[in-house]
């Protein structure tokens, strides 16, 4: 996993050790807004993650309100690999989109954060979930996948050295986890994993 944390310009675009991940990235920009532009605002958010959405290799888009006595809002944007979410960044639609907004907020924080975290991480930047809740969500995405190679696959290779089959094993666990099973999981139970209130 990469993780990259830094307050700057909203301008800002992805790192390059982030642009050259070949897993899932997500990136989290919480914005201080006005006090007096926050209506402003979340029709300029709305507008932003839209076009987000269109972009090739978006796995989501959402927006974080505050909590009682704060102004911070945070985007949320999730692409299937680091170069996607560099492409976005780097767009002339997400350019004019943040000239558009520059008056509408005070202070600007990224986060980017690249690998299998990047579907827990930044869906509730201020109240994460228990890390046992993603735990058992890893178990059971990592079980449903073994389960379903020992009765489908494993049959099939039976007669392959040990190795082969162990490295097959692991590629298919691996890549069906990170690129299907945890997008599923993490959607589905995103409210049992970053509970609001407590």
């Amino acid at each position: 996993m990469q993780r990259r944390n830094r307050s700057t310009s909203s301008h800002a675009t992805t790192p390059d050790a982030v642009a050259a991940a070949a897993e899932p990235v997500t990136v989290t920009v919480a914005r201080d807004v006005r006090a007096d532009r926050q209506e402003a605002f979340e029709r300029w958010a709305a507008e932003v993650l839209d076009l987000a959405a269109r972009f090739r290799g978006n796995l989501g888009a959402s927006l974080l309100r505050p909590g009682p006595g704060s102004t911070r809002y945070h985007l949320v944007y999730r692409f299937a690999d680091g170069e996607s979410l560099a492409r976005w960044e780097r767009s002339a639609e997400r350019q004019a989109a943040l000239r558009r907004g520059e008056d509408l907020t005070d202070r600007v924080d990224y986060a980017h954060v690249a690998g299998l975290d990047s579907f827990f991480t930044a869906l509730t930047p201020s109240r994460p979930g228990p890390r046992w809740r993603f735990t058992v969500l890893t178990v059971a995405g990592v079980f449903a996948i073994t389960l379903a190679f020992q009765l489908l696959v494993a049959p099939h290779v039976s007669g392959w050295p040990l190795v082969a089959r162990l490295l097959l094993s692991a590629v298919v666990v691996v890549v069906l986890l990170g690129y299907v099973v945890m997008p599923a999981l993490s959607r589905l139970f995103r409210r049992w994993l970053h509970p609001r209130g407590r």
